[in-house]
């Protein structure tokens, strides 16, 4: 039951990750309607920015916040470069942040290199149901509800946030009250920046980073936010739980190598299923 306990609650802490990952996605879709593939190089930009600012003597809480700061800033730039011309189709879009996704690749590289990297983390345990369990993976979980609810009350209770839902679900009678379209792109891929940043940075010191650790989370995300339809954070943050839980429990209990195809099949299925819902409902 123990072993069973620390694989769970080491499950909750990955999804969260893959949750604050996946929530990048649906922000950049659900305003843009394009799939954002720098979340993943985002993600380790985070956490590899957080050990280079520890390790200039930056104090905790400071480092983690400009390492957070400094991917908003960057996913900011990935949205001038992808929406820099009005009208550009999604798909068109896509390619340009899967180029932008192989530049940050190479970046990453020249600044840090190619071996895993861990920044130090929240020292400690803690004591759930009579098992320890890291201090850093417990601050993982309660960090991610946090941000998820002020995502909710953002979308929902503030003008900049449902100016950004406007955009995406009828840009023209958005256009037709003011709302400057572009603007609020840039913004999604700035919120998408710090998401995929914060991600790095709360998961880095339990799982090092290195710039082959994009393309599994961003699967990873990618699959939480396909559960939540591209649209719905709520639905992206049970999809990721569900996803990391089951991932922890595959690699506990089998083999870890099994993780990622673990996503790439809870992708196609809810991809699959949700076509034939849309065709049956068509249908009638």
């Amino acid at each position: 039951m123990s072993t069973f306990l620390t694989f769970l609650v080491s499950g909750l802490a990955v999804g969260a990750t893959f949750a604050l990952i996946g929530s990048g996605f649906v922000v950049v879709h659900r305003v843009t309607n394009v799939v954002n593939f720098t979340q993943g190089t985002l993600t380790v930009l985070g956490g590899l920015v957080a050990y280079s600012l520890l390790g200039m003597g930056i104090p905790h809480g400071l480092g983690e916040i400009g390492a957070v700061l400094i991917a908003a800033a960057a996913g900011l730039v990935v949205g001038l470069i992808t929406l820099s011309r009005p009208g550009t189709p999604p798909f068109v879009a896509l390619l340009v942040t899967l180029g932008l996704a192989f530049f940050g690749t190479a970046i990453i590289i020249l600044f840090w290199g190619q071996n895993p990297i861990s920044p130090p983390g929240l020292e400690g345990s803690v004591e759930i149901a009579g098992v320890g369990i890291e201090s850093q993976r417990v601050l993982i979980v309660i960090v991610t509800l946090v941000v998820f609810a002020a995502m909710w009350l953002f979308f929902e209770r503030t003008d900049l946030g449902r100016g950004m839902s406007a955009a995406a679900s009828n840009p023209r009678a958005a256009r037709l009250v003011g709302i400057e379209i572009r603007r609020m792109g840039f913004a999604a891929f700035a919120i998408a920046g710090a998401l995929g940043g914060l991600a790095g940075v709360l998961i880095a010191p339990t799982l090092p980073l290195s710039v082959y650790s994009d393309l599994p989370l961003a699967l990873s995300g990618f699959a939480a936010a396909v559960f939540g339809g591209l649209s719905s954070p709520l639905r992206t943050l049970i999809g990721a739980m569900v996803l990391g839980v089951s991932g922890q429990m595959v690699a506990g209990y089998l083999n870890g190598s099994f993780q990622t195809q673990l996503a790439l099949v809870m992708m196609l299925v809810v991809m699959i299923a949700r076509h034939r819902s849309l065709t049956t409902e068509e249908a009638k």
